[in-house]
């Protein structure tokens, strides 16, 4: 079990989490939308995750997001770091209906996002250009390369949803457990 708690002006995060769980979770943020699809990136990693996040949301859901994003990913990085025994790396196409959304992961301690998801607008009252946010805090404070590219859709929802739950996939099977492997480095180290 791995434990995380951040404090600033704008928010107040915990989040604890255990890397290969049942895809349990209990979550609130503030941000409906961001729950669910939180809710669904634990389901489908099988990760167990508590967070709570009391943020400045009477401004608006940003900081609670990105903030979020950062958290988890530190956590995440503390769960998987120093790399030995797991696959490494790890892709999954998700679809809901209409929408398609691939994510390819390096666990490589090197953080980068490619990100090719064309959105505008909101679902309800989420503004989705806190996904990207939320996914670049999420790499980079994780240490992971990701790159996720929408194949098709039109339904926003669906869209977003398929990226987390892609992202959950392939962080699921990146981290599958391989005695043979060792360091999954020529390296040595990650």
């Amino acid at each position: 079990m791995v434990e995380k708690y951040r404090k600033t002006k704008e928010t107040e995060i915990t989040v604890s989490l255990s890397l290969y769980g049942k895809g349990e979770s209990a979550i609130t943020t503030g941000v409906g939308f961001f729950d669910h699809m939180l809710e669904s990136f634990s389901k489908h990693a099988l990760i167990d995750l508590k967070i709570t996040c009391k943020g400045d949301t009477h401004v608006d859901d940003h900081h609670s997001v990105e903030d979020v994003g950062i958290v988890l990913g530190q956590a995440i990085n503390e769960a998987i770091y120093p790399i030995q025994h797991i696959e490494r790396f790890g892709s999954a196409t998700v679809v809901m209906d209409e929408a398609a959304l691939s994510c390819d992961l390096d666990l490589s301690n090197r953080p980068y996002l490619y990100y090719n998801v064309a959105l505008e607008g909101r679902v309800g009252d989420f503004d989705v250009e806190l996904v990207e946010e939320f996914f670049k805090a999420f790499v980079l404070n994780a240490g992971i390369t990701a790159h996720m590219v929408m194949q098709r859709g039109k339904n926003r929802h669906h869209i977003i949803e398929a990226a987390f739950k892609s992202l959950a996939v392939a962080l699921r099977r990146a981290t599958a457990c391989n005695e043979r492997m060792g360091i999954p480095s020529t390296k040595g180290v990650l």
